[in-house]
This record gives structure tokens, sequence and C-alpha cells, in this order.
């Protein structure tokens, strides 16, 4: 109760020193360290304990905002020495408190005040404080070390600053400032030395993928190692979740800049640690096209269209609410890195609706792991929609004259058909994370081959069996010669990105003789089923069971 009545400076202070003190010492250290805070104090800053100061700040000129009352990291407000923060930087404890097992940001005995409404801020202003603390954890490397800090997200600080002892206890680069930049408090008078630096530029990550380079000026009386000010968020002009606190969506800047090369290695639409891409050469008559086969744009939110994917539920009927599966280790990681990269896209957000399916992953046959979303429940009570597949061996009796195939393979296909606008929260989903639900049409559900089917007949009604063959993302285009071919396969890729489709060179063929395309090998000599599927039929191990039977028949079935 004693400590409580106390203000929060002279708290700050007595943090400092520990806690090993009898009722009567605490009180007379108390005293002491009032009385010294009260001799140093300048007059002009005496007023300040009768009413609520304003907010410290870094300036060219000389302005001044308001907040509800000093924190301990604030400026112009008494502070940790260098030792004791240097201490507290390399033991990992808080700035606040000095405790392990949390940061500043969320340490349990921070006072959580709001600052008052009349603050302005002018675009030569940099605020140093936030009434709403978004913070995120970031990655800094330098050229011989790599470190995480917290950084404060605060659209109201006009420069990126990171705290002086970071810079002093990491041994990170600096330079300095021309000019200085002076930090000026309430009263109008500088307070330090101002701005007399900032750091080299170098590497920071956000998150999983976002990376970029960046510099941040240096300040000793910060109440966070790190702000990301309204620099930082007009570059890169993030989508932020202000209900759980996430950034949730990336701008097309960071698509193509921060986000492109992490998205190139990867490999990644809706599987995890997919093997590597093998090197494919796009023919050069077809290099004016070379957005169709962007990585990076096959992972941006597609628009809404006319084919979005519509769930109608059966009347009276709610989709069921499933459990959160339990993931081993290597799951969970995987989990993480798809979640951060569904959000990131937008594919994905945070979600509150009362239906949710299950998440879980199977392994691949490369060792691999792919999520899958249990929507059985879903698929039980969702009105079918009944438009057809292609007949495959019909479709190929198309090709017999044709002597020259490309073959196409789109990337990333369901999720770049849009759910129909209200039907998202029925997608939804639970993880360990959280509870996300689907703004594209994800795999699993009972309608998404007929849906992207009917997509795909619509965009190529006027050439499909003329010089097309398309089963939902596997497009096959078939040609006479290699002149009439190449003209055929730029309208069918020119087609495709005017209707925002992207394909997966890595799985394509050019203007080959052969290919294997569903299950069947084509050629100018004629259509043959794929011998390895014949392999695995005569060496289908004798059916012991009635489900063995009927797996060995379903699948043998495919070739009647």
């Amino acid at each position: 109760m004693f400590r409580r009545s106390l203000n929060m400076e002279l708290q700050a202070e007595l943090a400092c020193k520990g806690e090993d003190h009898s009722f009567s010492d605490y009180v007379r250290l108390a005293i002491k360290i009032d009385n010294l805070m009260r001799t140093h104090r300048p007059q002009s800053k005496s007023t300040r304990a009768m009413h609520i100061p304003q907010i410290a700040q870094i300036s060219e000129s000389s302005h001044a905002n308001d907040y509800a009352s000093p924190e301990p990291m604030q400026l112009g407000v008494t502070k940790l020495s260098s030792e004791e923060r240097s201490r507290r930087v390399l033991q990992n404890l808080c700035f606040y408190c000095g405790n392990a097992g949390h940061r500043n940001a969320g340490c349990p005995l921070k006072a959580r005040r709001d600052f008052a409404d009349n603050s302005r801020v002018s675009a030569d202003q940099v605020s140093i404080t936030n009434a709403k603390n978004l913070t995120t954890i970031v990655k800094i490397t330098t050229e011989n070390d790599s470190f995480e800090f917290t950084a404060l997200i605060d659209s109201g600080s006009a420069l990126n600053l990171i705290h002086q002892d970071l810079i002093t206890t990491f041994n990170i680069p600096v330079q300095q400032c021309d000019p200085p930049i002076k930090v000026n408090a309430v009263n109008n008078k500088p307070i330090g030395s101002g701005i007399t630096q900032q750091t080299q530029p170098m590497k920071m990550q956000v998150g999983l993928f976002h990376q970029e380079t960046i510099t941040f000026y240096v300040i000793d009386s910060l109440f966070h190692e790190i702000i990301l000010g309204y620099p930082w968020l007009s570059a890169h002009d993030p989508v932020i979740s202000w209900q759980s606190g996430e950034i949730i969506h990336w701008s097309q800047f960071c698509f193509s800049k921060c986000l492109d090369n992490v998205i190139s290695k990867s490999c990644l639409t809706t599987s995890i640690e997919s093997p590597e891409c093998k090197p494919v050469t796009i023919p050069s008559c077809y290099q004016d096209l070379q957005e169709v086969f962007s990585k990076a744009k096959a992972t941006q939110l597609p628009p809404h269209r006319p084919w979005d994917c519509a769930i109608d539920l059966l009347p009276n009927a709610m989709p069921p609410k499933s459990k959160v599966y339990p993931l081993s280790r290597p799951e969970s990681q995987a989990m993480e890195t798809y979640i951060e990269e569904a959000l990131s896209s937008g594919f994905i957000r945070p979600s509150t609706s009362p239906a949710a399916a299950g998440f879980f992953f199977v392994e691949k046959k490369d060792g691999g792991l792919r999520p899958c979303i249990d929507y059985r429940g879903l698929n039980n009570v969702t009105v079918k929609f009944r438009y057809p597949l292609p007949l495959v061996p019909a479709a190929l009796e198309q090709l017999r004259e044709a002597k020259i195939y490309t073959k196409l393979d789109l990337r990333s296909a369901y999720n770049l058909i849009r759910i129909r606008e209200g039907d998202e929260w029925k997608t939804a989903f639970l993880t360990t994370r959280g509870h996300y639900e689907y703004q594209v049409m994800p795999y699993g559900m009972a309608n998404a081959p007929a849906v992207f089917q009917s997509f795909i007949n619509e965009i190529f009604r006027d050439v499909l069996n003329k010089y097309v063959v398309a089963y939902i993302d596997d497009i096959l285009v078939y040609s006479k010669s290699e002149e009439e071919h190449k003209g055929h396969v730029r309208s069918v890729l020119t087609r495709l990105l005017e209707n925002q489709l992207y394909v997966k060179a890595e799985k394509c063929e050019f203007h080959v003789q052969q290919t294997a395309f569903l299950g069947y090998n084509v050629s100018h000599q004629g259509v043959e089923m794929d011998k390895s599927k014949i392999t695995a039929v005569t060496e289908w191990p004798q059916p012991t069971t009635v489900k063995e039977l009927q797996r060995f028949l379903g699948f043998a079935n495919f070739y009647r």
C-alpha cells in the first residue's frame, strides 16, 4: 500500500533498489530519494505534479503535447542509470520493474493510462508515447550478429527511433546526424543533447517473412526499445487489426520489395515445406507475359467476381464447431508459417464466427506437410453446386490430330477465387494459435472443384475443345504446327493474366511433342495410359478386406 501511494517517478527509483529492506528502511529510503529528486528538479518543473503534464517531444522547432502522468522511461523524467539499463538488457529484465519473464510493454506493474485528448502533433514533431501500445517483435541483423527486440508501432512518431542502450550494449554501428535534431521538453527547454546519431542502414525482419533495410535515429530517453513511426507506416502501409493487435495484410509495395524474395524461395501457396522449385526456361516469345508467372502476384488477395464461391446452407442448418487438433512440434512450426503467410496475403483473417472446423496436417510423399481443414461437417449442410467436371476421355478425343503441346498448371488455383461476401464466417477454422476464417476459397470444400471449373470454362468458353483442354487447374494447349501453337499459348496466357490467374512455371511444359496429362500419355501417335499407373494396378497387393477391395476397384476403374 505504501509503494502504491507514491508517485510514479519515486516508484521507478525504488524499483532499482531491490526488495531486501524492512518497512522502516524502505520509508527512510523513499524520503531520501524524494528529497534528492526535489533538490535536483528545476523550479520550472515543480508544478508538473500539480497538473497533467505534456508529452516531451523531438522537434526541429519547439512544440509540446500532453500526457496523463510520467512513466519511468519517458523524456524529461528521472531515468535508470546506464549501468542499470545495460544490466537489464543483458539479463533480459523488464525496464520498468526489473523482473524477468516479460518486457517493458507487457509489465504487469506498469500503470495503464490514457493520454490527454487535446494533444496535437504537427508534421515536424515526434510524439514519444501512444495511448494504445501496439507492439511487435522485430529482428535486427547487423554485419556481426542478429537480435530480437520489441518495437512500438506509433503513427504519432515522425521518426523511427531506437534506444541508446541497445546501441551501446549490442555494438550497433551508428553515424552522426547532419544537422542534429533538438529534443525539447514541455517548458520549451532542450533535454540532453538531442538526437545526434543515427544507425547505419541495417536489415530488419517483422514476423516470419517481412524483410527490409531501415535506419533508426538514436535517443537515450525512450520508454520502448524501438519505435516504428510514421515513416515506416507510410512506406509499408500495413493493414492492422486493432481487435487482435496484429498486422493482417501488407501493401503492394511490401509484396514486391519486402516479401517477394521470401515467397520466391518458399514456393508456398497451400503447402508447407514443398520441394525446391525446378528451374524452367520460359520461351522468349512469351517474355512480355512474365507477369503471368509471378509468384508474388499469386499471393495477393483477388477481387470479388461474379464467380465468387457461395456457401448456401440447408434450411435451419448450422456449420458445426470442431475441436482443436493437437499438433507435434514440427506441425506447430508449420502451422505458424502457414498462418503468418496467409494473414500477410489476406487469404485469411481473425474470426469471431460461431462455426469452426478442425485444422491439421497430412504428410506428403516428399516428407513435407500439407495443411488440411476438416470441412466434412460444413459440406454435410451445404447446398451442392452441381456444375459438371469434364469427361477426361471425351476431352482427350480432341487431341488426335495435334502434334505439339504446352501444359500449364495454375498456382494457388482455389485461393484465387473469393468467398462470396458475407459467407466468410462459414469457413472458420480453429488452430492452437487462434480462430480464423477464409476470404478466399480453401481446399476441402465440397463445391470448390465445381466453382473453379465454371470459372475456367467461362474464360475459355470459345476455345474449349478447339485448342484447349481445361480440367480444374490443369490446362493443356494443343496445336497442329509450331507457329499456330505460339498463337494459341499466347492467347491462353493473356486470358489468364486478364482474369488475375497465374501459372506455376516450375510445373509447366512448353512446346513439347509428348506429355503426361491427367493420367494419360499424350503424343502425336495418340493417347495411351500412363505406364506408371498401369504398374500400380498390376503390382497392387491382393485385397484381403472389403475396404481394400473397394480401394482397388476405385483406382482401377479410372481406366475403364
